[in-house]
């Protein structure tokens, strides 16, 4: 941990000794960003909110994309990100001090309306982590507490049913410690982004797996995602969507040409035509797939290409993004992965559910692409290339823990395990530049971080 990321933790030791000077019922249910004078703001106590509402069934796009939106219009990403994060940092840092929050047995029951247990240790765990009101500290598994358990699990990209699951009992077992660190690395990551938001922008955080477009810093839109495997993971970037492709056709990657595509080859000499692909040579001339090598030893000195249809692999709408990485936001064929809770099952791209109703946002200041007529384009057939006529920006994130502007705190899974690798790294460095201070070659240099 660089010493600076060291502070947070240090600044929270600090705060809780003022804290712990004073009564520790002062209907506060933080953690919460402490302000400038050491006190939480009454507005930041998510118990004063109303709980989510548990998500309908969603079977469709725009059902799926319309239940996204409903849980939130606040930005995971905007200008005041990184400041909110150390501000959560802090007061996670003042919780650890105070001891954290209890454990819930993994084998506990719960029961609406029946007095259990393990009730009284739920509620001081959610207390502690602000989704229920201080004062309700004992008593059977009420609303109040079914509500305070909704909170909890929107706020762990759970979904917000008011049952104690598996899943939810795992997700408030995990230590105040690994939340803080969580917090460190997220701010890290931000603070080495260099994104230049625009009045229109889209985020994809990638651990959340939904694709946000903000518009006058309001999330106006949100889309279930499906992003990288676990080893083919999608990158962190910044870039500028420059266009929409109708009815795209698809270049295989030559690394999925490598070992994906000669693997079926040599088991089916038919895969190729099937799939209504086709082998190009350097010059984009066709090449007969029975002339081709498709043992996999070798680096595949030919291209092939799917064609634009409903078979295709990139559905009906390819976003332009042109960065370093080749990645781009898509359609897909598999439209039915996006009801999947996990969604990291793509080669590095991102899949993006309902991708029509964002083809027309991106395009909204282009009166001949609205939604109907995408949907002609589309129904036409026809392999056809929009320029946006003013480019949107847009950042590929990955942050497993953020705070929102209505100081809601939210974690998400470390599905690449990049938290502790990155906070290793730092610490690494911190160390490094620590030792060489001392160094007797190194003693008469100023090193500063």
């Amino acid at each position: 941990m660089s010493k600076r990321h060291a502070m947070i933790v240090a600044v929270g030791v600090l705060a809780s000794a003022s804290a712990l000077a004073q009564t520790e019922t002062t209907g506060q249910a933080g953690p919460r960003p402490a302000t400038a004078a050491g006190t939480m703001p009454a507005a930041a106590n998510p118990a004063h909110a109303a709980a989510p509402k548990a998500a309908a069934p969603a079977s469709t796009a725009e059902s799926r994309s319309a239940a996204a939106l409903a849980l939130t219009h606040e930005p995971t990403y905007d200008e005041g990100s990184a400041q909110r994060i150390r501000d959560a940092a802090l007061s996670y840092s003042d919780l650890a001090v105070r001891g954290g929050w209890p454990t819930i047995p993994a084998e506990a029951k719960f029961a609406a309306g029946v007095q259990g247990t393990n009730d009284d240790q739920l509620r001081k765990r959610l207390i502690l982590s602000g989704d229920l009101a201080a004062d309700k500290t004992s008593g059977a598994f009420d609303q109040d507490l079914g509500d305070a358990v909704k909170r909890f699990q929107a706020r762990h990209g759970l979904a917000p049913t008011g049952t104690m699951t598996p899943r939810t009992i795992a997700a408030m077992n995990v230590p105040v410690q690994k939340r803080i660190r969580q917090l460190e690395a997220s701010l890290q990551r931000l603070e080495n982004m260099n994104f230049g938001f625009g009045q229109r922008y889209v985020v994809v955080n990638i651990p959340a797996a939904f694709a946000e477009a903000v518009e006058n810093d309001v999330v106006v839109r949100r889309y279930r995602v499906i992003v990288g495997k676990t080893e083919k993971p999608s990158p962190t970037l910044t870039a500028q969507i420059t266009g929409v492709v109708l009815n795209p056709t698809w270049t295989v990657p030559s690394s999925i040409a490598k070992t994906e595509i000669s693997a079926h080859m040599r088991k089916d000499p038919t895969y190729l035509s099937r799939m209504h692909m086709e082998v190009l040579d350097a010059h984009d001339n066709p090449i007969d797939p029975h002339a081709v090598d498709w043992s996999g030893t070798h680096t595949p000195n030919f291209t092939v290409r799917q064609h634009n249809g409903t078979f295709n692999a990139l559905g009906a709408v390819k976003i332009d993004m042109p960065n370093s990485y080749s990645v781009y936001m898509h359609d897909t064929n598999q439209r039915n992965l996006f009801s999947d809770d996990y969604r990291f099952d793509s080669h590095g791209c991102s899949r993006v559910d309902n991708v029509r109703d964002l083809a027309a946002w991106l395009l909204k200041d282009q009166p001949k692409w609205s939604r109907a007529a995408i949907d002609a384009e589309i129904a036409s057939g026809e392999h056809l290339e929009v320029t946006m006529a003013k480019k949107v920006p847009v950042a590929w994130i990955y942050l497993t823990a953020w705070m929102t502007k209505d100081q809601t705190v939210q974690f998400r899974n470390d599905v690449y395990n990049q938290d502790e690798q990155l906070l290793e790294a730092t610490a690494e460095e911190a160390a490094f530049f620590s030792n060489a201070g001392s160094h007797p070659l190194t003693s008469h240099m100023h090193v500063t971080q």
